[in-house]
Protein backbone atom coordinates (compact mmCIF):
# COMPACT_ATOMS: atom_id res chain seq x y z
CA UNK A 1 0.00 0.00 0.00
CA UNK A 2 1.43 3.24 -0.92
CA UNK A 3 1.19 6.40 1.04
CA UNK A 4 -0.44 8.52 -1.26
CA UNK A 5 -3.81 7.80 -3.21
CA UNK A 6 -3.69 10.64 -5.52
CA UNK A 7 -0.69 12.40 -6.83
CA UNK A 8 0.81 14.50 -4.35
CA UNK A 9 1.81 17.76 -5.66
CA UNK A 10 5.37 18.11 -4.13
CA UNK A 11 6.06 14.37 -4.56
CA UNK A 12 8.49 15.03 -8.10
CA UNK A 13 10.71 16.94 -5.60
CA UNK A 14 10.51 15.58 -2.62
CA UNK A 15 12.07 12.14 -4.89
CA UNK A 16 14.08 13.92 -6.90
CA UNK A 17 16.21 15.11 -4.27
CA UNK A 18 18.09 11.88 -4.37
CA UNK A 19 17.61 10.74 -7.89
CA UNK A 20 14.33 8.02 -6.22
CA UNK A 21 12.00 7.80 -8.84
CA UNK A 22 8.77 6.23 -7.46
CA UNK A 23 7.13 5.15 -4.35
CA UNK A 24 4.29 3.37 -5.35
CA UNK A 25 5.98 -0.20 -5.14
CA UNK A 26 6.87 0.62 -1.74
CA UNK A 27 5.18 -0.76 1.52
CA UNK A 28 4.90 1.29 3.67
CA UNK A 29 11.41 0.48 23.32
CA UNK A 30 12.04 1.42 25.93
CA UNK A 31 12.32 5.56 26.20
CA UNK A 32 15.66 6.16 27.13
CA UNK A 33 16.57 9.56 29.33
CA UNK A 34 18.81 11.49 30.09
CA UNK A 35 22.53 10.40 29.69
CA UNK A 36 21.30 7.03 29.00
CA UNK A 37 20.77 7.55 24.91
CA UNK A 38 21.68 4.14 23.54
CA UNK A 39 25.35 3.31 22.21
CA UNK A 40 23.19 1.64 19.45
CA UNK A 41 22.18 4.88 18.46
CA UNK A 42 25.55 6.14 17.64
CA UNK A 43 26.47 6.92 13.65
CA UNK A 44 27.23 4.24 11.91
CA UNK A 45 26.65 1.78 8.63
CA UNK A 46 23.82 -0.90 8.82
CA UNK A 47 23.95 -4.44 7.36
CA UNK A 48 21.82 -4.49 4.59
CA UNK A 49 20.39 -7.71 6.60
CA UNK A 50 20.35 -6.82 9.70
CA UNK A 51 21.44 -2.90 10.39
CA UNK A 52 24.06 -3.72 12.87
CA UNK A 53 25.55 -0.81 13.87
CA UNK A 54 29.03 0.31 13.93
CA UNK A 55 28.97 3.24 16.92
CA UNK A 56 30.18 6.32 16.03
CA UNK A 57 29.93 10.23 17.09
CA UNK A 58 27.08 12.16 15.85
CA UNK A 59 26.47 16.02 16.48
CA UNK A 60 24.13 17.95 18.39
CA UNK A 61 23.35 20.63 20.96
CA UNK A 62 24.75 18.42 24.35
CA UNK A 63 25.14 19.86 27.89
CA UNK A 64 23.64 18.99 31.39
CA UNK A 65 20.68 20.26 31.07
CA UNK A 66 17.21 18.71 31.03
CA UNK A 67 16.40 16.20 27.60
CA UNK A 68 14.68 18.53 24.77
CA UNK A 69 13.11 15.38 23.97
CA UNK A 70 10.20 13.72 26.68
CA UNK A 71 10.43 10.23 27.56
CA UNK A 72 8.49 8.43 25.68
CA UNK A 73 7.73 10.48 22.73
CA UNK A 74 10.37 9.57 20.01
CA UNK A 75 8.42 7.75 17.15
CA UNK A 76 9.59 7.30 13.51
CA UNK A 77 7.17 7.41 10.12
CA UNK A 78 7.48 4.37 8.51
CA UNK A 79 7.55 6.07 5.09
CA UNK A 80 11.07 6.55 5.93
CA UNK A 81 11.68 2.98 6.34
CA UNK A 82 9.41 1.52 3.23
CA UNK A 83 12.54 -0.36 1.77
CA UNK A 84 13.14 -2.03 4.81
CA UNK A 85 9.65 -2.71 5.33
CA UNK A 86 8.87 -4.28 2.15
CA UNK A 87 11.90 -6.68 2.03
CA UNK A 88 13.11 -7.44 5.78
CA UNK A 89 9.08 -7.13 7.18
CA UNK A 90 7.99 -5.03 9.93
CA UNK A 91 10.07 -7.60 12.43
CA UNK A 92 13.12 -6.87 12.11
CA UNK A 93 12.71 -3.37 11.43
CA UNK A 94 10.92 -3.11 15.13
CA UNK A 95 13.75 -4.81 16.20
CA UNK A 96 16.18 -2.12 14.99
CA UNK A 97 14.25 0.72 15.80
CA UNK A 98 14.11 -0.81 19.47
CA UNK A 99 17.71 -0.87 19.50
CA UNK A 100 17.72 2.66 18.48
CA UNK A 101 15.76 3.75 21.51
CA UNK A 102 12.66 4.83 19.55
CA UNK A 103 9.11 4.87 21.33
CA UNK A 104 6.62 4.63 18.85
CA UNK A 105 5.72 4.38 15.14
CA UNK A 106 3.57 5.83 12.95
CA UNK A 107 2.00 3.81 9.85
CA UNK A 108 1.84 4.82 5.95
CA UNK A 109 0.53 1.40 5.15
CA UNK A 110 0.13 -2.20 6.64
CA UNK A 111 1.62 -4.40 4.26
CA UNK A 112 5.17 -5.86 4.14
CA UNK A 113 6.21 -6.93 0.49
CA UNK A 114 8.25 -9.73 0.15
CA UNK A 115 8.33 -10.72 4.07
CA UNK A 116 4.82 -11.63 3.16
CA UNK A 117 1.02 -11.02 4.59
CA UNK A 118 0.41 -9.91 7.78
CA UNK A 119 -2.82 -9.36 9.90
CA UNK A 120 -3.30 -6.11 11.94
CA UNK A 121 -3.53 -7.88 15.12
CA UNK A 122 -0.11 -9.68 14.56
CA UNK A 123 1.06 -5.93 13.26
CA UNK A 124 -0.46 -4.50 16.71
CA UNK A 125 1.52 -7.37 19.05
CA UNK A 126 4.79 -7.09 16.53
CA UNK A 127 5.14 -3.78 17.66
CA UNK A 128 4.37 -3.68 21.26
CA UNK A 129 6.68 -6.79 21.58
CA UNK A 130 9.39 -4.87 20.45
CA UNK A 131 8.65 -1.97 23.43
CA UNK A 132 6.61 0.48 20.21
CA UNK A 133 3.81 2.35 20.60
CA UNK A 134 1.18 2.55 17.15
CA UNK A 135 0.84 6.26 17.59
CA UNK A 136 -0.72 7.25 14.17
CA UNK A 137 -1.01 6.21 10.27
CA UNK A 138 -1.54 8.30 7.07
CA UNK A 139 -4.36 7.89 5.04
CA UNK A 140 -5.45 8.98 1.41
CA UNK A 141 -7.74 12.09 1.31
CA UNK A 142 -9.65 10.45 -1.67
CA UNK A 143 -9.34 9.35 -4.92
CA UNK A 144 -11.33 8.89 -8.23
CA UNK A 145 -11.56 5.20 -7.49
CA UNK A 146 -14.60 4.58 -5.36
CA UNK A 147 -13.21 1.61 -4.15
CA UNK A 148 -9.43 3.31 -2.82
CA UNK A 149 -9.05 3.13 0.80
CA UNK A 150 -9.11 6.87 1.74
CA UNK A 151 -10.79 8.47 4.18
CA UNK A 152 -13.79 10.01 1.22
CA UNK A 153 -14.41 6.68 -0.13
CA UNK A 154 -13.79 4.18 2.81
CA UNK A 155 -13.80 5.89 5.83
CA UNK A 156 -15.46 3.09 7.98
CA UNK A 157 -12.91 0.28 7.30
CA UNK A 158 -10.07 2.84 7.56
CA UNK A 159 -11.56 3.88 11.10
CA UNK A 160 -11.92 -0.08 11.70
CA UNK A 161 -8.39 -0.88 10.83
CA UNK A 162 -6.98 2.09 13.22
CA UNK A 163 -9.03 0.46 16.25
CA UNK A 164 -7.89 -3.05 15.51
CA UNK A 165 -4.26 -1.52 15.96
CA UNK A 166 -5.01 0.84 19.04
CA UNK A 167 -4.25 3.73 17.24
CA UNK A 168 -4.80 7.33 18.93
CA UNK A 169 -4.57 9.61 15.72
CA UNK A 170 -5.06 8.94 12.37
CA UNK A 171 -4.48 10.89 9.66
CA UNK A 172 -3.84 12.47 5.82
CA UNK A 173 -1.02 13.00 4.37
CA UNK A 174 -2.90 14.45 1.19
CA UNK A 175 -3.24 17.79 1.22
CA UNK A 176 -6.91 19.84 1.36
CA UNK A 177 -6.81 20.34 -2.47
CA UNK A 178 -9.60 18.18 -3.32
CA UNK A 179 -11.80 20.91 -4.89
CA UNK A 180 -9.17 23.12 -5.64
CA UNK A 181 -7.40 26.16 -4.65
CA UNK A 182 -10.36 28.77 -3.73
CA UNK A 183 -11.47 30.09 -0.38
CA UNK A 184 -14.76 28.01 -1.05
CA UNK A 185 -12.96 24.58 -2.08
CA UNK A 186 -10.80 24.63 1.11
CA UNK A 187 -13.74 25.57 3.20
CA UNK A 188 -15.63 22.54 1.75
CA UNK A 189 -12.29 20.46 2.08
CA UNK A 190 -12.63 21.66 6.02
CA UNK A 191 -16.47 20.12 5.80
CA UNK A 192 -14.86 16.52 4.75
CA UNK A 193 -12.27 17.08 7.53
CA UNK A 194 -14.78 17.81 10.45
CA UNK A 195 -16.97 14.51 9.32
CA UNK A 196 -13.99 12.69 9.44
CA UNK A 197 -12.91 13.77 12.49
CA UNK A 198 -15.82 13.39 14.19
CA UNK A 199 -15.99 9.79 13.17
CA UNK A 200 -12.66 9.46 14.24
CA UNK A 201 -13.82 10.91 17.83
CA UNK A 202 -16.34 8.86 18.22
CA UNK A 203 -14.08 5.84 18.35
CA UNK A 204 -12.01 7.58 20.90
CA UNK A 205 -9.20 8.41 18.43
CA UNK A 206 -8.02 11.96 16.74
CA UNK A 207 -7.92 13.20 13.02
CA UNK A 208 -5.35 14.78 11.93
CA UNK A 209 -3.87 16.82 8.94
CA UNK A 210 0.28 16.41 7.59
CA UNK A 211 0.81 19.88 5.83
CA UNK A 212 3.32 19.98 2.98
CA UNK A 213 4.44 23.50 1.80
CA UNK A 214 1.77 24.28 -0.74
CA UNK A 215 -0.85 24.36 2.15
CA UNK A 216 0.89 27.67 3.40
CA UNK A 217 0.43 29.16 0.03
CA UNK A 218 -2.59 31.56 -1.11
CA UNK A 219 -6.13 31.42 -2.23
CA UNK A 220 -6.29 31.77 -5.86
CA UNK A 221 -9.26 33.76 -5.54
CA UNK A 222 -8.30 35.37 -2.88
CA UNK A 223 -4.76 36.08 -2.66
CA UNK A 224 -4.41 37.68 0.64
CA UNK A 225 -5.84 34.74 2.27
CA UNK A 226 -3.44 31.99 3.33
CA UNK A 227 -5.11 28.28 2.38
CA UNK A 228 -3.61 27.09 5.76
CA UNK A 229 -5.41 30.15 7.97
CA UNK A 230 -8.71 29.18 6.05
CA UNK A 231 -8.20 25.45 6.75
CA UNK A 232 -7.34 26.22 10.89
CA UNK A 233 -10.87 28.94 10.94
CA UNK A 234 -13.36 26.49 9.08
CA UNK A 235 -12.42 23.11 10.95
CA UNK A 236 -13.61 22.07 14.26
CA UNK A 237 -10.44 22.06 16.78
CA UNK A 238 -11.80 19.68 18.56
CA UNK A 239 -12.53 17.45 15.63
CA UNK A 240 -9.49 18.40 13.70
CA UNK A 241 -5.79 18.50 14.50
CA UNK A 242 -2.73 19.27 12.43
CA UNK A 243 0.57 17.07 12.37
CA UNK A 244 2.90 19.50 11.47
CA UNK A 245 6.00 18.79 9.24
CA UNK A 246 8.46 20.93 10.24
CA UNK A 247 10.94 20.48 7.72
CA UNK A 248 8.06 21.59 5.25
CA UNK A 249 6.26 24.48 6.98
CA UNK A 250 9.81 25.88 7.47
CA UNK A 251 9.84 25.36 2.85
CA UNK A 252 6.58 27.09 3.20
CA UNK A 253 7.98 29.97 4.89
CA UNK A 254 10.65 30.03 2.40
CA UNK A 255 8.26 29.95 -0.71
CA UNK A 256 5.23 31.72 0.74
CA UNK A 257 6.35 34.65 2.54
CA UNK A 258 5.21 37.13 0.18
CA UNK A 259 2.04 37.15 -1.72
CA UNK A 260 1.72 36.56 -5.29
CA UNK A 261 1.69 40.66 -6.19
CA UNK A 262 4.90 40.44 -4.19
CA UNK A 263 3.74 41.87 -1.16
CA UNK A 264 5.75 40.63 2.06
CA UNK A 265 3.61 38.03 4.12
CA UNK A 266 6.22 36.31 6.52
CA UNK A 267 5.31 33.52 9.07
CA UNK A 268 7.19 31.47 11.70
CA UNK A 269 5.86 27.62 11.60
CA UNK A 270 6.47 27.63 15.18
CA UNK A 271 4.22 30.63 16.15
CA UNK A 272 1.08 28.48 15.27
CA UNK A 273 1.53 25.53 17.44
CA UNK A 274 2.67 28.29 20.46
CA UNK A 275 -1.20 29.68 19.52
CA UNK A 276 -2.79 26.59 19.04
CA UNK A 277 -1.08 23.94 21.08
CA UNK A 278 -3.45 21.43 21.68
CA UNK A 279 -4.47 21.33 17.92
CA UNK A 280 -0.60 19.65 17.09
CA UNK A 281 -0.15 16.54 19.41
CA UNK A 282 2.09 14.99 16.40
CA UNK A 283 4.83 16.22 14.88
CA UNK A 284 7.25 15.11 11.92
CA UNK A 285 10.97 15.94 12.66
CA UNK A 286 12.76 16.64 9.57
CA UNK A 287 16.20 18.56 8.39
CA UNK A 288 17.27 20.63 6.09
CA UNK A 289 20.23 22.44 5.02
CA UNK A 290 19.63 26.08 3.72
CA UNK A 291 19.79 26.24 0.02
CA UNK A 292 18.76 29.48 -1.78
CA UNK A 293 19.17 28.33 -5.36
CA UNK A 294 16.96 25.72 -4.48
CA UNK A 295 13.22 26.43 -5.35
CA UNK A 296 12.06 24.92 -2.44
CA UNK A 297 15.06 26.34 -0.05
CA UNK A 298 16.61 23.29 1.65
CA UNK A 299 18.09 20.05 0.90
CA UNK A 300 16.69 17.56 3.20
CA UNK A 301 19.26 15.29 5.31
CA UNK A 302 19.07 13.50 8.24
CA UNK A 303 18.23 14.77 11.56
CA UNK A 304 20.94 16.45 12.70
CA UNK A 305 22.71 17.50 9.56
CA UNK A 306 20.41 20.07 8.46
CA UNK A 307 19.70 23.93 9.50
CA UNK A 308 16.42 23.60 11.64
CA UNK A 309 17.30 24.30 15.30
CA UNK A 310 15.45 21.46 16.96
CA UNK A 311 16.45 22.59 19.85
CA UNK A 312 14.77 25.78 19.67
CA UNK A 313 11.53 24.21 18.24
CA UNK A 314 10.81 21.35 20.71
CA UNK A 315 11.96 23.16 24.11
CA UNK A 316 9.18 26.17 23.01
CA UNK A 317 6.45 23.08 22.70
CA UNK A 318 7.70 21.26 25.79
CA UNK A 319 8.18 24.13 27.99
CA UNK A 320 4.23 25.15 27.67
CA UNK A 321 2.62 24.54 30.85
CA UNK A 322 1.01 21.11 30.99
CA UNK A 323 2.88 19.67 27.10
CA UNK A 324 5.71 18.42 28.33
CA UNK A 325 4.24 15.00 27.51
CA UNK A 326 1.27 16.23 25.29
CA UNK A 327 2.90 15.94 22.07
CA UNK A 328 4.39 12.88 19.93
CA UNK A 329 7.57 13.88 17.63
CA UNK A 330 8.26 11.58 14.76
CA UNK A 331 11.32 11.10 12.87
CA UNK A 332 11.57 11.11 8.99
CA UNK A 333 13.03 11.86 5.67
CA UNK A 334 11.21 11.25 2.20
CA UNK A 335 14.07 9.44 0.59
CA UNK A 336 17.39 8.26 2.95
CA UNK A 337 20.45 7.38 1.24
CA UNK A 338 20.54 3.98 3.94
CA UNK A 339 16.96 4.21 6.06
CA UNK A 340 18.79 2.67 9.07
CA UNK A 341 21.28 4.57 9.22
CA UNK A 342 19.00 7.72 9.11
CA UNK A 343 16.81 6.36 11.98
CA UNK A 344 19.40 5.20 14.21
CA UNK A 345 21.63 8.84 14.11
CA UNK A 346 18.23 10.81 13.93
CA UNK A 347 17.78 9.12 17.72
CA UNK A 348 20.88 9.52 18.59
CA UNK A 349 20.78 13.62 17.50
CA UNK A 350 17.56 13.59 19.25
CA UNK A 351 18.14 12.41 22.39
CA UNK A 352 21.70 14.31 22.68
CA UNK A 353 19.72 17.63 22.78
CA UNK A 354 19.35 19.22 25.80
CA UNK A 355 17.89 22.45 27.18
CA UNK A 356 19.93 25.60 27.48
CA UNK A 357 20.37 26.26 31.21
Amino acid sequence: MSRFSQPDPELGHRLSRRGMLGVAAGATAAALLGAAAPASAATGNATAATGSATPATTSGTKGRGRPVLPPGRLGIQLYSLRDKVSTLGFGPVFAELERYGYDEVEFAGYTQGSAGPITLAQLKRLARNHGLNPIGSHVGYYSDDPNAYTFAQNLTKVLDDAQALGLKHIGTASGPFRYGSTVDAWKRAAEDFNTYGAAARARGMKFYQHNHSEEFSFATDNPKVRLYDILLKETDPDLVHLEMDIYWAYVGQFRFSKRPDGTPAPFEPLNYVLRQPDRYPLFHVKDGERDPSNPYGYNMTDVGDGDIDYQRFISAVTRLRGHRLAHHWQAEHDNPAESFTFARRSSAHLHSLREKC
